[in-house]
C-alpha cells in the first residue's frame, strides 16, 4: 500500500488550491449563505476542468482516478467552503452508479455527469438520520415493465436541485441487505422540500415519493440483483470524501485562528505567547492530522478494494467529527468576541464542520460500528 503522495496527486491539490483561491473567495460563500443564489460559474470552471469526471471511468468519458485523487480534490474544496453540486453528484450519485449499474447505465449517467450535463444526488436515509442501507424502509413495488417508489427521504444534499436523483429502496417484506435496490429519478419528478439547514450553502432537502414510477432502464444493475454491496461500497466512498471535506475546513479554522493568536495582543504581547494559547493549538494540531491520516488511509482501503475498507471509513468518520468538535470549539474561544459575531467568516466554517458531522453517520455512531465489526 503506498502511503506517500505521487507527483501527479501533489501537482493535483496545487492545481485545485490555486483555482480554488482564484475562484471562490469567502466573499461568494457568504452570497450562497444569505442571498441562496447559485455557484454556477464556479462549477462550470470545475467541469472545464475536468474535476466531475475524476473518478469516472474511462469508458464512460471519465478520467479514471481513484478514492485518493478524489480525497484530495474534497480536502481543497473544504478548505474554502466551496459551494455547488461537486460533493453530492461525485462522490455521492456517481459512486452508486457506478458500483451498481452496468455498462450501459455507467454510458449514460456518468458520461453526462464527466461533461457537466448533469448532477446528481443520493437520497438513502429516513427518518432515523441512518445512512445504512439495511435502514430503508421506502418500497419499491414491481408494475409491468416499471417500479413503483414511496416513501419519504431525508438529509438529501442538493435534493431540490439535483437534475438526476439515485433513490435507494427495498421490495415488499424484506429486511436488512435483502431486496434492496437503486433507482435514478430525474429530480423534476420528486417533491423535494428545502429545509433549514445549519449550514445554508450546503442545501439538504426532505424528499417525498409519492408513487414514483421508474422505466426499467433506471432501475441500476439487474432487477433482482444483490445491490447492497455496491450500496455500501458508494456509501463508503461518500463518507470518507465527507470526513476529509471536514478535514480541509478544520485546517482553515486552525490556520486562520494561529495567525489571529500571532497578532492579537492582551498585556503588550501576542496571545499566541501564552502558554494555554499553545496548549490548544498543539491540542487541535494532533487531532487535525489525526483525522487526515485516518481520511487518506481510509481513500488508499477504498482505491485498492482493500478488506479492511469498511472500518477504515468509520475510522475516518469517528476521527473528523472529533476534530471538527474540539477545533470548532477552540477556534471561536481563541478569537473571543469577534468569534461570535455574524460579521467574521468563523461561524460559517462552524456550520460547515457542525452539519458535516451529522451527515453519513455520527463519531458516535462510526464507533460504534468499528468495536461491533472488532467484535467489542
Amino acid at each position: 500500500m503506498q502511503l506517500d503522495f505521487t507527483l501527479e496527486q501533489d501537482e493535483l491539490r496545487d492545481g485545485v488550491r490555486t483555482m480554488l483561491t482564484n475562484e471562490c473567495p469567502m466573499a461568494l460563500v457568504r452570497e450562497v449563505f444569505e442571498k441562496g443564489t447559485r455557484a454556477d460559474a464556479l462549477w462550470a470552471h470545475m467541469v472545464e476542468l475536468g474535476w466531475p469526471a475524476l473518478t469516472v471511468p474511462e469508458t464512460a468519458g471519465g478520467l479514471g482516478l481513484g478514492a485518493v485523487e478524489l480525497a484530495v480534490v474534497v480536502e481543497e474544496l473544504g478548505r474554502v467552503m466551496a459551494p455547488g453540486p461537486y460533493l453530492a453528484t461525485v462522490t455521492e450519485f456517481a459512486a452508486v452508479v457506478r458500483e451498481v449499474g452496468d455498462d450501459a447505465q455507467r454510458q449514460r449517467f456518468l458520461g453526462a455527469v464527466a461533461a457537466g450535463e448533469i448532477t446528481g444526488a443520493l437520497a438513502l436515509a429516513e427518518g432515523s438520520g441512518s445512512f445504512d442501507p439495511a435502514q430503508v424502509t421506502a418500497t419499491a413495488i414491481t408494475e409491468g415493465d416499471d417500479v413503483v417508489l414511496t416513501g419519504t427521504k431525508h438529509f438529501v444534499l442538493d435534493g431540490a436541485t439535483a437534475d438526476e436523483v439515485v433513490v435507494v429502496a427495498r421490495a415488499p417484506g424484506t429486511a436488512g441487505d435483502d431486496g434492496l435496490g437503486a433507482y435514478v429519478v430525474p429530480g423534476a419528478q420528486l417533491a423535494a422540500e428545502p429545509v433549514a439547514a445549519l449550514d445554508r450553502s450546503r442545501p439538504i432537502a426532505a424528499v417525498a415519493l409519492n408513487d414514483v414510477r421508474v422505466p426499467r432502464d433506471r432501475v441500476l444493475g439487474a432487477p433482482s440483483g444483490p445491490s447492497a454491496p455496491g450500496l455500501r461500497r458508494a456509501v463508503e466512498e461518500a463518507t470518507v470524501a465527507l470526513a476529509l471535506d471536514t478535514v480541509g475546513t478544520c485546517q482553515t479554522i486552525f490556520d486562520v485562528s494561529l495567525e489571529y493568536a500571532k497578532h492579537r495582543e492582551q498585556f503588550g504581547v501576542a496571545i499566541g505567547s501564552f502558554q494555554a494559547i499553545k496548549h490548544k493549538f498543539a491540542d487541535m494540531a494532533i487531532l487535525l492530522e489525526r483525522a487526515r491520516a485516518t481520511g487518506y488511509f481510509a481513500a488508499l482501503t477504498i482505491a485498492e478494494d482493500d478488506e479492511r475498507r469498511s472500518i477504515a471509513t468509520s475510522m475516518a468518520k469517528a476521527a473528523a467529527g472529533d476534530a471538527q468538535a474540539r477545533i470548532a470549539k477552540e477556534g471561536i474561544q481563541v478569537h473571543g468576541g469577534i468569534g461570535f459575531t455574524w460579521e467574521h467568516d468563523m461561524h460559517l466554517w462552524v456550520r460547515r464542520v457542525t452539519s458535516n458531522a451529522a451527515l453519513f453517520g455520527t463519531a458516535a455512531e462510526h464507533r460504534a460500528r468499528v468495536a461491533t465489526a472488532i467484535g467489542l
